[in-house]
Parts: C-alpha cells; sequence; structure tokens
C-alpha cells in the first residue's frame, strides 16, 4: 500500500504541473469546449499508461541496446512540440467564425504520448524508481501504469476545465490571441528541461 501511495504522488506531482499535455489541453478547453476536448482528455489519460506498459514491458530493453532510438523519438518528439506551438499561436478563435484548428482525437492525443518529452521522462522515471530486479516486473509495471491511469483522469480534468473557465474571462478575439500565443510560448518553454544537457 505504501508503494502504490508513493507511486500516485509521483503520478500525481508529475501529472498535475505545466507540461505539453496540460497545457495543449487547457488550450483545447479554451478554444473548443469541453465536450470537443473529450477525445484529447481520454488519449492522454490512456495514452500514457499504455507507453508506461510498453516501456516497462519490452521497450526499454530496446532503448538500452539502440540508444540512438530513443535519441531519435526524443528529437522528432521536440520537432513535433515546436510545431504544435505554432498552430497554437496561429490557431483562430470561435469568435472569428472560421476556426480552422481542430482538437485532437483520442488517436492524436494517445499516439502524441510517445513524442512528448516530458511523458518519456515521466514513464522512464516512474519504471526506474518503483520496480526492483529482485522481483517480477510485469506485475509491478502493471501497477504503475494503473495507478498512473487512476490519477491521469483528475489531472487532466483539471486542466481542462481550466481551460473551460478561462473562455468565460477572454471575450474578444484579441484576448484569446493573446491567450493562444501565451500557450504556445509556455509549450516552447515547456521543451527547454528536454533540450539541456
Amino acid at each position: 500500500m505504501e508503494l502504490i501511495l508513493a507511486i500516485a504522488l509521483f503520478a500525481f506531482s508529475s501529472g498535475i504541473t505545466p507540461g505539453p499535455n496540460n497545457i495543449m489541453l487547457m488550450t483545447s478547453g479554451v478554444n473548443f469546449g469541453v465536450k470537443r476536448s473529450i477525445p484529447h482528455l481520454l488519449g492522454i489519460s490512456l495514452g500514457f499508461p499504455t507507453m508506461i506498459l510498453a516501456i516497462g514491458l519490452g521497450l526499454s530493453a530496446l532503448f538500452q541496446s539502440y540508444p540512438i532510438i530513443h535519441q531519435v523519438i526524443k528529437v522528432v518528439g521536440i520537432g513535433y512540440l515546436l510545431y504544435l506551438s505554432w498552430l497554437i499561436a496561429n490557431s483562430s478563435s470561435k469568435m472569428e467564425g472560421k476556426a480552422i484548428a481542430k482538437p485532437f482525437s483520442f488517436i492524436q492525443a494517445a499516439a502524441f504520448q510517445w513524442v512528448n518529452p516530458k511523458g518519456w521522462i515521466m514513464a522512464v522515471g516512474a519504471i526506474a524508481t518503483f520496480t526492483s530486479v529482485q522481483q517480477d516486473l510485469t506485475p509491478q509495471v502493471i501497477t504503475i501504469a494503473t495507478v498512473f491511469l487512476c490519477v491521469a483522469f483528475p489531472c487532466a480534468i483539471v486542466w481542462l476545465g481550466f481551460g473551460v473557465a478561462l473562455k468565460r474571462i477572454l471575450k474578444n478575439q484579441r484576448q484569446q490571441k493573446i491567450f493562444n500565443i501565451t500557450m504556445a510560448v509556455l509549450l516552447v518553454a515547456s521543451i527547454i528541461p528536454m533540450i539541456a544537457p
């Protein structure tokens, strides 16, 4: 029970803090509302625990044998986050009557976990910290993924709710544009720790 509590605290502290998923989910709440952002929320909440399972049950050995694969994923992820930042900064608001951007689908949000540098750090960190080589790895990894699954939903709902609340404050196109640019800058800023040596 103590181990599950420790994993839950780790999952909550890493899942509630600003990062690419949370910034994009909040931005989706502002620009598209709750209903249209639900697939995005579910993609994050289910996609990340799935990634933990995959890494913990097999991919970690592949990355140890071929570290270049991990490096390539990291570079692709950073490039993709920069591209998403540009899209967010230049997205139209509903107030313009011609919203050109669409919210993330479930598949897009789930797939995004694989190129999210913060997600990799969280997943690898959780597996390294909360598993023991003296015990069978499979139940340990399943426990970590299950705890993250339980904690991910409330964390994601908080950020989506924050975005929806902000939508009520942002009364005009200019305010929403400033918000989108600010979120794009924060998304870029969230990449800096992943780049720093």
